[in-house]
Order: C-alpha cells, then sequence, then structure tokens
C-alpha cells in the first residue's frame, strides 16, 4: 500500500506542448512518455500522486491552434540516482 508520508520527491512530467513558440515533435513527446514510463517502471518506483489537465485556444495568423497539455506528479521515496534535472 503507497501512503502519502512516503514521498520525500516529486517529480513534474509534463505530456504535450505548453508553448506555442516550442511546438513539440513527435520525437519530443516520445521522450516525455518515456521518462513517464521510467518514472513508473524503474527502481525507485513512483506513483502518480496528482494529474493537471490543461489546453490554450490560440490564434497564429488566421489559423486556429489549440495547445493541449498533461502534467504528471509522480511520487518517490526519495530521488531516483538516474534523474537528472
Amino acid at each position: 500500500m503507497f501512503d502519502m508520508t512516503d514521498v520525500g520527491f516529486v517529480k513534474r512530467v509534463t505530456l504535450g506542448s505548453t508553448h506555442h513558440e516550442a511546438l513539440h515533435h513527435q520525437e519530443d513527446l516520445d521522450v516525455q512518455a518515456d521518462l513517464l514510463n521510467r518514472c513508473l517502471n524503474d527502481y525507485p518506483r513512483g506513483k502518480i500522486i496528482g494529474i493537471e489537465k490543461s489546453f490554450k485556444l490560440l490564434n497564429i495568423g488566421e489559423h486556429p491552434v489549440v495547445l493541449q497539455w498533461i502534467c504528471y506528479h509522480i511520487g518517490f521515496p526519495r530521488k531516483p540516482d538516474w534523474l537528472r534535472d
């Protein structure tokens, strides 16, 4: 069983584009998803303790653009050695 008092470190992992000037390509999205999967599967194993979902509607010139992203808050008992910020 997971207890919030066991959380000593929280990593915020964002999937998607958060800024219209830095739109992500599929390779960037794959890197983000790989980091999320590593946080949830490698040792020490993290747990999702929170989720943020957001979007923006923009008009760039004549074109409407929708930016969507989801942010996972992953709790760990301690900071993983493999995780570098």
